[in-house]
């Protein structure tokens, strides 16, 4: 995270400037392949729900199974419940967004690695990478370098977002093990009537397991392609005086591909475009929680170091000395009571700190310097914060909820040298605070009908006061039929690096006002029967004041300015079936359109379509599980005006649990084509698309004593 991110649009002078070598994509015969197999795996993932005489003929398990249970039962228990959407527990199809969550269990079946894997499965989302960071796309808005700061990531209600580029991380440095995650919610939409700032395109929140779901000590270990390893060793436990404990710790390394290929350094000068071990990957991981009576506790730290292959910003090309270290850890203590009078009070004290440390190697022998030097960038950030809840049921029709917050960002420093010889660049040292309060009403105007209004106030150190509001209209007019309007305003406040990087080369601008977005959503939630379930939805987010990256025609320096705006619309549909015995299926088709009103070129790294499909079979009785997913993306424009070409890669994972009394075996083939395919690279990047990894495996072995 340095030095300069994305830029938002290309200019005109910036896609004639690499027009030669253009790869057309539509005209390349080579697609037909790539469509064919892609038609094949999803008509195979829409089997369950094409063909389900055979499948409902099987016998029922022995013991109770979620999926016998009909909708209305479903919906009612934890699994089918969200609390992110609104603060509060509730029904998903109460809840006033467009709601996504993904179990455990799925991500046991689907062998997902990472958070960023998970993600990359949810309808409407997409995730690109660049050999350091993995970045999200939402909404047909994904710009590589950004970061991640369009949305806010939380864990157990922890907000994840840095106090510096307001980013998250989603890849292998993301602090949390995702053995430990028991679900993942994703509310899709702005919600800054309770979450500041970064709400601007959705809630992402990642619920722990606690130590009741482990049985005592817990262990699990990995080897895959890329001399990959991994291990956890975790502690579990209920106590009889209550106390719930969960103790867990992992362990990463990877050397990473030995060579990766990049034509834009294809001369023997840089070994011909290959660069050499300089794709390795480490990192550590603590977590921690602790609930007792109204109390709970959690902390978690994660440190991750990964080599940088692509040359970034100019440094040498084929070395092993470029790499970034990004450590993120937190202690958050809760609270929660009845205070009285039906009033329930929460409040939430917490301490954060961030680290992104880069080292870079250059050559100055052009300027008459040394022929190697190491330049230091660094970002550090600490801060507090808390915030209290009031709650309270009213009858049985309305549930208010008020409160506020305050964030006290004691350190946000950033700078940039040289060690020997050493020379000074940048060194920016910064406080600031924000605070917030907000209100919400959840209102049963009928039986069938829920009216949700929020509001939420932000007062900014750095740029002042925003007002936001939400308002979502719920009506159920059947049973198995639920129609969601939903409309919000958001914002996203800029960052500490937009507002102030001056390292050279750029150049800050403290005048940065917000981004805003006011949104319009239309939801459509259709059971057709207990365990076949259909969403679709409309949208439209029209985002004003871009923050984009400029250039100086005067110096040549890169600075950040509110420019233009940008439409996000589309549709989307998805199907979900299961049957009893574990056979389930899902597939999920998005169009999604992103313009920049008067612009002259496509909007970077936003693909037209996608879809998602996996399917799930039982080969042995809750015991061995066959699972296939698969994601299409179409093509999608790069920053030097040329096409990343379209892609479907296909994972296939063979997952096992109490084979052994206590033993789980996932094996997993990712890639299983070996499509060849890149996503496009972002701003400092030498090259315009990023080769992606081809086949490659994981097995992993777990054990409960």
């Amino acid at each position: 995270m340095i030095v300069a991110p994305a830029m938002s649009f290309r200019s005109p002078a910036q896609t004639a400037r690499k027009q030669r070598g253009s790869r057309l994509e539509l005209a390349n015969p080579s697609a037909w392949p790539l469509v064919q197999r892609t038609l094949i795996l999803i008509i195979i993932s829409l089997l369950p729900f094409l063909n389900p005489i055979h499948v409902l003929a099987q016998d029922k398990p022995d013991t109770p199974d979620l999926l016998d249970k009909s909708l209305e039962d479903l919906m009612s228990i934890e699994i089918d419940s969200v609390s992110s959407a609104s603060g509060f527990k509730q029904k998903v199809t109460e809840a006033p967004a467009s709601v996504t969550i993904i179990t455990s269990e799925e991500i046991q079946r689907y062998g997902y690695r990472t958070l960023a894997d998970i993600l990359r499965n949810v309808r409407g989302f997409y995730v690109s990478y660049d050999r350091n960071y993995s970045y999200l796309g939402v909404a047909g808005f994904g710009l590589p370098g950004q970061y991640n700061n369009g949305i806010t990531l939380l864990v157990d209600g922890h907000r994840l977002n840095d106090n510096i580029y307001d980013g998250n991380l989603l890849g292998t440095d993301f602090p949390i093990d995702v053995d430990l995650i028991d679900r993942v919610e994703v509310i899709r939409g702005p919600n800054s009537s309770l979450y500041v700032a970064s709400a601007f395109l959705g809630v992402i929140n990642v619920i722990t397991k606690r130590g009741r779901d482990l049985q005592k000590v817990s262990g699990a270990g990995e080897v895959g392609s890329y001399g990959t390893y991994q291990g956890r060793l975790s502690y579990g436990n209920k106590f009889n005086n209550g106390l719930d404990l969960l103790l867990s710790g992992s362990s990463y390394d990877s050397r990473g591909q030995d060579q990766l290929f990049f034509k834009e350094f294809d001369n023997p000068a840089t070994n011909n475009g290959i660069a050499v071990n300089a794709d390795d990957d480490q990192f550590h991981q603590f977590f921690a929680s602790a609930s007792w009576g109204g109390f709970t506790l959690h902390g978690a730290f994660g440190s991750r170091d990964k080599g940088i292959p692509t040359a970034s910003y100019g440094t040498i090309f084929d070395v092993t000395g470029t790499h970034t270290i990004d450590a993120r850890g937190y202690v958050d203590l809760q609270y929660d009571r009845e205070v009285g009078h039906g009033w329930n009070l929460a409040n939430r004290t917490y301490y954060d700190q961030y680290n992104n440390d880069g080292t870079y190697v250059y050559d100055y022998s052009d300027s008459g310097g040394p022929s190697r030097v190491l330049n230091e960038n660094f970002a550090h950030g600490k801060w507090w914060g808390d915030e209290v809840t009031l709650s309270k049921q009213i009858r049985e029709t309305q549930r208010l909820t008020v409160g506020s917050e305050f964030v006290d960002n004691f350190q946000q420093n950033q700078g940039n040298y040289d060690l020997q010889p050493f020379v000074q660049y940048f060194s920016d040292r910064r406080t600031s605070n924000t605070f917030s309060v907000y209100a919400q009403d959840e209102i049963h105007l009928r039986r069938d009908l829920i009216l949700n209004l929020g509001l939420r106030y932000d007062y900014y150190s750095t740029f002042g006061g925003t007002t936001n509001p939400r308002a979502a209209l719920i009506y159920n007019p059947w049973t198995k039929t639920t129609f969601k309007f939903l409309y919000g305003q958001s914002f996203r406040a800029p960052n500490m690096f937009e507002l102030f990087y001056d390292a050279p080369g750029n150049e800050a601008n403290p005048s940065l006002r917000p981004e805003t977005l006011k949104s319009t959503e239309l939801v459509w939630e259709q059971s057709f029967a207990n365990h076949f379930r259909m969403t679709a939805s409309g949208f439209y987010y029209p985002i004003h004041r871009l923050i984009s990256e400029q250039v100086d025609t005067a110096d040549g320096n890169a600075f950040f300015t509110n420019a233009g705006s940008l439409n996000l619309r589309g549709l989307d549909v998805s199907l979900w079936r299961s049957f009893p015995g574990g056979l389930e299926g899902t597939a999920s088709y998005t169009f999604q359109d992103a313009v920049s009103p008067g612009a002259q070129v496509p909007v970077t790294n936003s693909p037209k379509h996608l879809i998602q499909a996996g399917i799930s079979v039982p080969l042995v009785k809750q015991k061995v599980f066959a699972s296939m997913d698969l994601q299409y993306l179409s093509k999608r424009a790069t920053l030097a005006g040329q096409y990343s070409g379209a892609y479907a890669v296909t994972n296939f994972t063979l997952f096992t649990r109490n084979i052994f009394k206590g033993c789980e075996v996932s094996a997993g083939l990712y890639n299983v084509f070996n499509q060849d395919y890149a996503d496009p690279g972002g701003n400092g990047l030498a090259e315009d698309t990023i080769p992606q990894d081809g086949r490659n495996f994981r097995i992993k072995v777990g054990y409960q004593f």
